[in-house]
């Protein structure tokens, strides 16, 4: 009988080995022949998984994109909560977002392999939707834990705050912490305290 491929563990090593090339070199001028000697197959065997650079590295970004989400909600289900209680929204609110910055070679690696598709996007609408499209959820998430604090009492006082507005503005600074991140303007200690700044203005002192 013959083996049987598991075809989907197949295109997750593919993307394993273009998350190696982005650790190491980058991914500026690579091509899918390099990904295939990186993976240690044919270049033939890997176009029978990916036929464009574009296919392979939009896999990779959501196979990247799952691995982060499910340590976050790892991150998250370990919060402290008092019995028949979720976490405080901003405790949880802060998970997510520690959780997409680039703090260790795992997100550093996952940044730069979405720096690299976000790149082609802007010159391409059908990369540019894809690119588009989880950002309504991870706001309408951001939206929620914003507005359920208002209700909880857990924003100072006489704090004026759209939670829409707000979700937005949390994930545009986690882009631009991210970017400046990638080059070295601060370091991911800097920009974790920076963010937990910006949570302090929202929220007040954790203290």
């Amino acid at each position: 009988m013959p083996k049987k491929v598991d075809h989907e563990a197949r295109r997750r090593e593919i993307a394993e080995a273009l998350q190696r090339i982005a650790g190491t070199r980058g991914l500026d001028g690579v091509s899918l022949r390099d990904v295939a000697a990186e993976a240690d197959i044919s270049l033939g065997r890997l176009q029978h998984y990916f036929r464009t650079k574009d296919e392979m590295l939009l896999f990779a970004l959501r196979h990247i994109n799952a691995l982060a989400e499910r340590r976050i909600r790892e991150r998250i289900g370990a919060l402290p909560a008092s019995p028949g209680h979720e976490p405080p929204p901003r405790a949880v609110l802060r998970e997510c977002l520690v959780g997409m910055l680039p703090l260790d070679e795992k997100s550093r690696v996952g940044a730069l392999v979405g720096a690299a598709y976000f790149a082609r996007a802007i010159h391409d609408e059908r990369l540019r939707t894809e690119a588009r499209e989880g950002i309504p959820q991870l706001a309408a998430l951001f939206t929620e834990l914003l507005r359920n604090a208002q209700e909880r009492g857990e924003l100072p006082a006489g704090r004026a705050l759209d939670p829409r507005t707000e979700a937005m503005l949390l994930i545009s600074l986690v882009d631009g912490l991210t970017a400046y991140t990638l080059l070295g303007v601060h370091t991911g200690e800097e920009a974790l305290e920076r963010l937990d700044a910006h949570l302090e203005r929202i929220f007040g002192s954790s203290d």
